[in-house]
């Protein structure tokens, strides 16, 4: 009812003008794709596809609630909503990332420290416990993809430095068995080789500094 209440105020006579003369005022311009063109979506939309795919396979066959099948999708849109856009800062010592969820609640996202259920029989798990190894499983699935589509998107850019230093990026490969844990790192150096091309990054985490191979380093989806 809330919301009815707010679309309506939002949409009659007297707020229109009100509207209008703010999103003039602000230099508000909408885009709209053309109909029946959903790859000009662009990254979003393929996120849209894999989402559907994954939660199809991880499903499968297997007979939810109403509330257990609510509760999974709170928790994937939790999944969603937490990954990494972009850096917003120039400082170099500032480390804050942009998230989805920033536009929805306020802040981070973040999961309870629940054991790895992934790889425990079913019928050896009671109600709490089936929601959450199907949370886990679409993390491990979604996230991996996720990162692999970031990647595919700067092979075209070969010619172009990608890696900065101070640049925030995300480690692949690396433990992602904790779900929302998403494994950022700051760029402190990079390594040219004898024909300047850079192979090789010393990154820093919160576990520490280490050296890794740009094949293993992923820029975030907005970056200059």
């Amino acid at each position: 009812m809330k919301f009815r209440k707010i679309l309506k105020d939002l949409f009659n006579k007297e707020s229109t003008g009100k509207n209008e003369d703010f999103i003039a005022s602000e230099g508000i311009v909408w885009h709209f794709n053309p109909p029946a063109t959903p790859h000009f979506g662009g990254l979003w939309e393929a996120g849209v596809k894999s989402l559907k795919s994954h939660l199809k396979r991880v499903v499968g066959n297997t007979v939810l609630t109403h509330e257990k099948f609510s509760t999974f999708v709170t928790q994937v849109e939790a999944v969603l909503n937490s990954r990494p856009l972009c850096n917003l800062s120039s400082d170099p010592n500032d480390d804050f990332v942009l998230i989805p969820a920033y536009f929805l609640v306020g802040s981070s996202l973040t999961a309870l420290l629940d054991p790895d259920l992934t790889e425990v029989p079913i019928n050896r798990l009671n109600r709490w416990q089936l929601v959450q190894r199907l949370s886990q499983i679409f993390w491990k699935k979604w996230s991996s993809d996720y990162l692999n589509r970031l990647q595919s998107r700067v092979k075209w850019r070969k010619g172009e430095k990608i890696f900065k230093e101070n640049d925030i990026v995300l480690v692949k490969n690396e433990d992602n068995s904790k779900t929302l844990n998403w494994n950022l790192a700051k760029i402190i150096k990079v390594h040219a080789g004898k024909d300047n091309v850079i192979r090789v990054l010393t990154v820093k985490t919160n576990k520490g500094i280490y050296q890794r191979p740009v094949n293993k380093i992923i820029k975030l989806p907005f970056y200059d």
